[in-house]
């Protein structure tokens, strides 16, 4: 029975020192999620206030091989 006992708390040991690391994995992908977000917020806030070149119909865009 103590060995089972002493089996058990290891298991819960790795278990926890698991459940750690992957708080820590999904504390730093929040952290880049939200990096990531506000350079999004940035570059739209980028786009809106660029001046807006005039759009062109298919037939006046020159072919990317000229």
């Amino acid at each position: 029975m103590q060995e089972r006992i002493i089996e058990l708390e290891a298991k819960l040991t790795l278990a926890e020192d698991l459940l750690d690391e992957l708080n820590r994995t999904v504390f730093r992908q929040q952290q880049e999620i939200e990096r990531l977000q506000a350079q999004m917020r940035q570059i739209v806030l980028q786009l809106h206030s660029a001046p807006s070149a005039e759009a062109r119909s298919a037939e006046e865009e020159i072919p990317p091989h000229y």
